[in-house]
């Protein structure tokens, strides 16, 4: 049995579990984002483990974080293997944004503890590994597992996700003419919505007030732009359709590993604009376009200049790129063979 061990419940780990549970018995085990909980979910999570402990084979733990501090110290007392999928703020350090486990102290510490003493870690991009970050010239430029952690010798193995081309699909449908959509939750939270650029969506509309923007996830997020459509969370079919009635995805992010979302809206045949941060240019390639540093005044050039491309292409060839490097196969076949017993 394979105990898989996450912070909150999200899609992506439900798309993983999905993906493993035909190979492998998988038993979900949640923890908690709220600091004030904390010394509860510690016992709890000891006493949940502790009664499974005769039935687990290995743990398969989501980021790594306070949540990973008793698997991975009963993976090296059991000799149990304990695999950590990096994914983002536990590979990142932005202060300027509030961003990233390495900023607050105790958090940092179970962070390393948790890298330094697992078996493998499974980042989603080869830049949560190692990376220079230019996005920003008031971040620090060192980003990445081997920065943040310099004495870190825990074998890594970089592993992408992957997405479902038979769900997230063009339907070849007329786009709405510039038409924006992004996805990001949480954004009510000032340092959230800069995480997700949405300063640079919001700048956009101000500036382009004949384009349209939808903005979903989070319905607490107030504007008065009249060309801003706020959405709350959806479902995955409600935002499949939003996909592929939009014509651009953007993905403005100060920081990203691998976004989902991103990735989904591309299948479906939305345009990509993202920032020129973690693996989001290797994922866009050459289908979309790239802000390579947070400034409006180049965004608003790229996007006064969509109108000269040719954006029947671009929809084409998003979509397939995906299909053709970070597809549902490749990363379920590679999980399978890093989670099956020598």
């Amino acid at each position: 049995m394979i105990l898989y061990i996450s912070p909150i419940p999200t899609a992506f780990i439900q798309r993983d579990i999905e993906m493993l549970s035909p190979t492998f018995r998988i038993v979900h085990l949640n923890f908690t984002t709220n600091p004030y909980l904390l010394p509860f979910f510690f016992v709890y999570q000891l006493m949940q483990l502790m009664l499974l402990l005769p039935f687990t084979s290995k743990y398969l733990c989501f980021f790594a974080g306070y949540h990973t501090i008793i698997p991975v110290f009963l993976g090296k007392l059991f000799a149990k293997e304990v695999i950590i999928e990096c994914g983002g703020t536990d590979a990142m350090h932005l202060p300027k944004i509030d961003y990233g486990n390495y900023r607050k102290k105790w958090l940092k510490k179970a962070t390393v503890y948790s890298f330094k003493n697992c078996s493998l870690i499974l980042p989603v991009s080869h830049s949560l590994v190692k990376s220079t970050y230019t996005y920003d010239t008031d971040s620090p430029k060192h980003q990445g597992l081997l920065h943040l952690i310099p004495d870190l010798k825990t074998k890594i193995q970089v592993v992408y996700n992957g997405f479902d081309d038979q769900f997230w699909t063009d339907d070849h449908r007329a786009k709405s003419p510039f038409s924006f959509v992004t996805v990001a939750t949480g954004i009510s939270k000032e340092n959230r919505a800069m995480v997700k650029g949405i300063d640079l969506v919001l700048e956009m509309a101000k500036a382009f007030p004949d384009h349209s923007f939808t903005i979903i996830g989070d319905k607490d997020f107030k504007t008065l732009l009249p060309n801003v459509i706020i959405m709350p969370p959806l479902d995955q079919k409600e935002i499949r359709q939003v996909y592929q009635r939009s014509q651009f995805y953007l993905q403005l992010s100060y920081s990203e590993g691998f976004p989902n979302a991103l990735a989904e809206a591309m299948l479906c045949g939305c345009i990509p604009i993202g920032s020129n941060v973690g693996e989001i240019a290797k994922i866009i390639g050459d289908t979309g376009f790239i802000l390579p540093y947070k400034n409006v005044e180049l965004l608003f050039d790229l996007v006064s200049k969509l109108e000269n491309e040719d954006l029947k292409t671009l929809r084409v060839n998003a979509s397939l790129r995906i299909k053709e490097n970070f597809n549902y196969a490749q990363r379920k076949e590679k999980l399978i063979a890093v989670l099956t017993p020598d």
